[in-house]
């Protein structure tokens, strides 16, 4: 539904925390990692608010970081996609232009029969990946394209090509698993076949010039180029900020309009650059990268550690008193799979509006039974505006 005929003014700031692939699920071994993570402020928070559960976009879908994002953000992902591409080209800075095919990298580690060895080269540290990147731009040469490589943070970068007659839809080179080789480019259009020849020969160049390097190779995917989205502005009529680490989920906030901040270090100082904007938005989104990570990783402690983390910088939040808050994740990432899966998320909301259900701990087994019920992700940011004053009533 269109909620801009609805949309009113109001003086309430809403904050919305992101533990990136929070979800998870319970086995024989034990509970989810939030369930069994020690969450005295959330569990609190929890008390005072209601919970449920969320399906980003819809029944065994797993989705991406980018569907991820825009169901938070209250677009349909079956509606609006955004490659992983343009993602990190926006969280670089880099303006996509029409034409222009974008991809996010992985810097992997090849054994000597060219196959996986290792998808993120061991979370190369960004001191070594960043002259690795740097080389691959500066030695690289394409026949009828342009090249641009920017370093992200460790493992992580973005390609994006430029020139005539290039074409976006490309299949991922990365088989999202070890012990087989990467996939070759692939043309999933008739017209891509120069595109997918290009990328193929990036790649052949790209394992020449790391070779004996433990990052010796390249993984690529979400192939995009430019798209317009509307803004969270139009959509909602909020002045927006956005609070990230991690190149990627800045790119998402600024192609949707928002203002994004200076760039924190860490989570306290995530907080601190919450607590110096406070005055100046009335919606913030504040991302944490850790627990996606760990899960990836398949580090259930680590996963709990990075959940307990937030926990702990929770009084800092409340001590700006907002009036809406929301803690979810954009996917689950259960450390069980080491991948995003399919399974719904936690889903909290304290706000004076919002009522209190009788779940009085964060946790996808407490949220079960809360008052949110289970539903998309999308559905959540009306949720939001209402629990803000900022909808009207509908009809008369």
């Amino acid at each position: 539904m269109d909620l801009t005929s609805l949309l009113t003014t109001s003086d309430a700031k809403i904050v919305v925390i992101l533990l990136d692939g929070l979800g998870g699920y319970a086995d024989a071994r034990g509970g989810t990692e939030l369930e069994d993570a020690d969450t005295p402020n959330l569990d609190a928070l929890a008390a005072e608010g209601s919970s449920g559960l969320a399906e980003i976009v819809g029944p065994g879908i797993t989705p991406g970081s980018g569907p991820g994002h825009l169901a938070l953000f209250g677009y349909d992902p079956l509606e609006f996609e955004l490659g992983r591409g343009a993602l990190s080209a926006a969280g670089l800075d880099v303006q996509l232009q029409a034409g222009d095919v974008a991809a996010r990298a992985n810097l992997c580690t090849l054994d000597d029969a060219g196959n996986i060895a290792d998808r993120r080269a061991g979370r190369i540290p960004s001191p070594e990946a960043a002259p690795l990147v740097e080389r691959i731009q500066t030695e690289v040469s394409l026949e009828g394209a342009e090249l641009t490589i920017r370093h992200e943070r460790e493992h992580r970068a973005m390609v994006m090509l430029r020139g005539p007659g290039l074409d976006h839809r490309i299949g991922d080179t990365d088989p999202q698993q070890t012990g087989v080789p990467p996939n070759p480019p692939a043309a999933l259009h008739p017209d891509a076949g120069r595109t997918a020849e290009l990328f193929a020969e990036l790649e052949r160049q790209v394992r020449k010039i790391l070779a004996g390097e433990k990052a010796n190779g390249m993984l690529l995917r979400g192939f995009d180029t430019h798209e317009d989205v509307p803004s969270f502005a139009d959509r909602y009529g909020l002045n927006a900020a956005a609070v990230a680490i991690y190149p990627m989920y800045r790119g998402i906030s600024r192609l949707l309009g928002m203002d994004v901040l200076r760039q924190p270090e860490d989570l306290e100082d995530q907080a601190a650059l919450l607590r110096e904007a406070w005055a100046d938005y009335d919606y913030f989104f504040v991302h944490h990268k850790a627990t996606d990570a760990a899960g990836e990783d398949g580090d259930r402690d680590a996963k709990i550690a990075a959940i307990e983390a937030v926990d702990r910088i929770f009084p800092d939040v409340m001590a700006l008193d907002p009036d809406v808050v929301m803690v979810t994740g954009d996917h689950a990432t259960p450390p069980q799979m080491e991948a995003h899966s399919w399974h719904p998320v936690p889903v909290l909301i304290r706000a004076e509006r919002g009522g209190r259900d009788e779940v009085t701990r964060f946790g996808e087994e407490f949220a079960r039974s809360g008052m949110l019920g289970q539903r998309r992700m999308s559905e959540m940011m009306p949720i939001l505006l209402a629990c803000a004053g900022r909808l009207k009533k509908y009809g008369a």
